[in-house]
């Protein structure tokens, strides 16, 4: 039931008094909040607080209250105001805005470097903006060379980025004394590898294609081959052609388990080279871990998880050895981790540091030694600003684009 209460009488105070002894079981609800307060200024003007006795005062706040369900935190401010100013006013608010820096065109940066280099993480993406201003020269990325990553995630949820962005079987255990079983020990020379097989599905019992990925443990550098089948027939020609392509000398070889890797030819072909051969530990699953990860965010994220006929694979190493490996040592940073030690003395890895394998292998003291014959530092820069980090993704994306419409249809069964 809604009761209207007019107030156009000026009442007693013992009236006052009666009324709130009264009304307690009930409760009253404000209209607007200007209408509210231009009722209690009214109210405070037609009692002449500012005259009325201690004892009054607490009466009229009684009687405030109880009309407003205002609290007396709320109705000391307001009176405050009255008494200061002889008004009740809603304050007119501005709220504080920072300037924006980023603009609508910066989104629209961002959605095209991350739709050419498939959304790396925010550290990688920033070296990447970073990289496009400082050493590729690229004006429009100025404002984002700067961003921080927090920042750059912000951006990612914008209205005119998200309208852009298009954002196993078991290995077999062998009893063959291959590869001696313990982890490489690098200390910070680079050429020792890590290699792993990705299997591209089966189809109706029809295998498909293996991608041979191997990375250096040192620098991220990273080659990336593909076979029709694992046999030794078609994986010794292409672990030669891997071997071939990195800079620098190859001292180590580091595989699992499996049979494609742990056998005789594949050793025999590592002694002609004079590369140490070593496999994983058991019970040791981080053994593998870095090229296990570059499987899922190279490999996988490239070529995806669907089926593709073994008589591709031709295409495929091309595309690798011509374009793909390029872009992944020359334009796409990597994490690179710093152990931190805390009091317990657990081991902590930090990625502060996300750079380019080239970028990496600069760094390196006495670099120039660690190069095959017939490499030069001179050669590699070269490469390296051919392009900028984004020219070359798209140059990626529309050689993928390519490959994949190359394929043969897959033969449907009548």
């Amino acid at each position: 039931m809604t009761v209207t209460v007019s107030d156009s009488r000026v009442m007693t105070m013992e009236e006052l008094a009666a009324f709130l002894k009264s009304s307690k079981p009930l409760c009253f609800c404000r209209a607007t909040r200007q209408e509210t307060y231009a009722w209690i200024e009214k109210t405070l003007r037609q009692y002449k607080y500012t005259s009325c006795s201690r004892a009054e005062r607490g009466l009229l706040r009684q009687y405030l209250g109880k009309m407003t369900g205002y609290s007396k935190a709320q109705l000391t401010r307001l009176i405050a105001q009255y008494r200061r100013t002889g008004h009740v006013t809603v304050p007119v608010y501005q709220r504080h805005r920072f300037p924006a820096k980023y603009t609508r065109e910066d989104q629209a940066l961002l959605a095209e470097v991350d739709n050419a280099h498939d959304r790396l993480s925010g550290p990688a993406t920033r070296a990447i903006l970073r990289r496009e201003y400082t050493v590729f020269g690229r004006k429009e990325f100025e404002r984002l060379s700067t961003i921080s990553v927090a920042h750059l995630y912000r951006l990612r949820q914008g209205f005119v980025y998200r309208q852009r962005s298009l954002t196993v079987h078991k290995t077999k255990p062998v009893t063959v004394r291959i590869a001696e079983r313990r982890k490489p020990d690098p200390q910070g020379r680079p050429g020792f590898l890590r290699v792993d097989t990705v299997h591209q599905g089966d189809r109706e019992g029809e295998k498909g294609v293996y991608h041979i990925n191997t990375i250096d443990e040192v620098t991220q550098w990273e080659i990336l081959g593909c076979v029709e089948r694992i046999s030794e027939h078609y994986l010794v020609p292409v672990l030669k052609e891997i071997i071939a392509q990195y800079p620098f000398r190859i001292r180590g070889f580091h595989a699992d388990n499996g049979s494609e890797y742990i056998n005789h030819v594949v050793a025999e072909l590592l002694e002609k080279l004079r590369i140490e051969f070593t496999k994983s530990r058991a019970r040791q699953t981080n053994d593998q871990a870095l090229v296990e990860g570059k499987n899922g965010s190279i490999v996988r994220k490239q070529m995806g998880y669907g089926w593709i006929a073994q008589s591709e694979a031709e295409k495929i190493q091309a595309f690798y050895s011509e374009t793909l490996n390029v872009y992944l040592n020359y334009h796409r940073p990597c994490g690179f981790a710093r152990q931190i030690v805390n009091r317990k003395g657990k081991i902590r890895k930090r990625y502060d540091s996300y750079r380019t394998p080239f970028e990496k292998f600069k760094t390196l003291p006495r670099r120039a030694e660690y190069l095959r014959q017939g490499v030069t530092m001179k050669e590699l820069e070269r490469i390296a600003n051919a392009h900028s980090d984004t020219e070359y993704a798209l140059i990626v994306k529309q050689a993928k684009s390519r490959l994949f419409r190359s394929f043969a249809p897959p033969a449907t069964v009548t």
